[in-house]
């Protein structure tokens, strides 16, 4: 590789073999900027919402499948043909792919341009101009071929800081793609949630209205019998009016969130069986002691990181303004009169030089673009530091929100069982006429009101879930 063509003269193959040592000399030089080192992370040790424990993590990371936790096909489906067809999830994949040619092409920076030319000119002289004779010819042929380099000799390290930047922005819009995958099925995991609440609610509203019409029916008869006043059948017909209205509203809102997933999934035409929010199990109880740490898997923390470490990389890039630029360029190639000797024994040329570029006076103009680039590094240092805070916080809410609602949930069910005992004496106490039929409607608006508040604490309850996961980067995974 180091041997130089024999036919060139002893000062250009001196010149050959003197190349890769220039290379390995102008190469050793230090890359302007300093090197990133990540700054300290000054968030509590673990969460003061669990209690305290020595817990390893095995896997700091997402777990990918946490909504598989939920156990429910239906939901898992879902959430996964909305990782695939989701329009803004779709529009982050694209961006990752612009992200990564952009890569790519700063990579290409590393190794020299190589093109290829070839050239044929025929010109016909002027007999008018002063460099005419009559022993000039009438046409003048010209045939060359060659290859020629360019080269930027990265002696400052500008070539790799921006190579450092075009990666650690590669790396961001993966996390950012990530940072919305999550999102996304968290999303979709809310508003089946919400879809199933509908779902519980209808179920009780039918109950309640079989329940209503029952007593409609019976209250009737008492009055055509004589036995209780008409104001008993308007109090019984309004009730079930009522109910008849809280049904319709419950079927409205019900339609709007299977619309709202068929958005979030890119299904249009999405149709949803009914379910039971009642029928899903509880989702799984963090583990004490549970590491702050965690949220440094967060796809968002991560992303605001390498946006931290791009805008450390482009403060090099424009200090390395400041230093010269050494180019190497070179040439090798043909010439001649006729295409048949384009390349016969003594038609080759060659080539070579070593530019340098040194600004002298700009007037400040290199010294503003360091302090952009200074600035954009503060700023996303304040960025990833608030992305830290925030995702810190966000678990901490999640925490005290499935807790109180799982303490809440089990008062709700106390009382329903309350409501049901109340309503059970009510109805007795009316059938004996110890009561007006006002306390049996009481009873039973008392008994539908609770049982809708119970499965309203239960979606809270498993939102709640939903949003730990979320707030985690998908959730936790403690050591067996």
């Amino acid at each position: 590789m180091n041997a130089a063509p024999q036919n060139f003269s002893p000062v250009a193959r001196r010149v050959f073999r003197l190349t890769p040592l220039a290379f390995a000399i102008l190469l050793s030089g230090c890359a302007v900027g300093t090197d990133y080192l990540r700054p300290a992370n000054w968030l509590p040790d673990a969460f003061q919402e669990t209690p305290t424990a020595e817990v390893k993590i095995e896997n700091p990371s997402v777990n990918a499948r946490w909504w598989s936790l939920f156990q429910d096909e239906t939901l898992s489906s879902l959430i996964e043909q909305a990782l695939t067809g989701n329009a803004d999830l779709r529009t982050a994949v694209a961006r990752v792919e612009q992200a990564d040619a952009a890569a790519r092409e700063a990579g290409a920076s590393f190794f020299p341009n190589v093109d290829a030319q070839a050239s044929g000119n025929n010109t016909h002289l002027s007999e008018k101009t002063a460099t005419w004779t009559v022993n000039s010819p009438e046409i003048l042929r010209a045939r060359s071929a060659g290859l020629s380099l360019s080269y930027e000799l990265d002696v400052w390290g500008r070539v790799r800081r921006s190579n450092e930047a075009a990666r650690a922005n590669l790396l961001a819009n993966q996390y950012s793609r990530d940072a919305i995958q999550l999102s996304v099925a968290g999303l979709v995991a809310g508003n089946y949630l919400s879809l199933r609440a509908l779902d519980a609610q209808l179920a009780v509203t039918e109950e309640s209205l079989k329940s209503r019409e029952e007593s409609a029916r019976l209250v009737k008869t008492r009055v055509d019998a004589g036995l209780v006043s008409p104001l008993d059948q308007y109090q019984a017909d309004g009730a079930l009016a009522a109910l008849q209205a809280q049904r319709a509203d419950l079927r409205r809102a019900r339609a709007l969130a299977a619309h709202q997933l068929a958005l979030l999934t890119g299904k249009p035409d999405l149709q949803i069986a009914a379910g039971d929010l009642r029928q899903l199990p509880l989702p799984p109880v963090p583990p004490a002691g549970l590491p702050a740490d965690l949220i440094e898997g967060r796809p968002d923390v991560r992303e605001a990181e390498q946006r931290l470490i791009a805008a450390n990389a482009n403060i090099g890039v424009a200090k390395a303004a400041y230093y010269p630029k050494f180019s190497l360029t070179g040439g090798i190639g043909s010439e001649s009169k006729t295409l048949s000797d384009l390349f016969s024994s003594g038609a080759s040329t060659w080539s070579g030089g070593l530019g340098l570029f040194m600004p002298l006076l700009d007037f400040g103009r290199t010294s503003a673009r360091v302090d952009q680039a200074k600035a954009v590094n503060e700023q996303s240092l304040i960025a990833w530091q608030k992305s830290l805070e925030v995702a810190y916080k966000e678990v901490r809410d999640a925490l005290v929100n499935l807790r109180e609602n799982g303490v809440a949930e089990n008062a709700q069910q106390q009382r329903v069982d309350n409501a049901r005992n109340a309503l059970k004496l009510a109805r007795l106490r009316y059938d004996a006429g110890y009561s007006g039929f006002l306390e049996v409607l009481d009873a039973q608006r008392v008994s539908n009101d609770a049982l809708l508040a119970m499965i309203a604490t239960r979606q809270a309850r498993l939102t709640a879930a939903v949003e730990l996961f979320k707030a985690l980067g998908g959730g936790w995974q403690s050591a067996s």
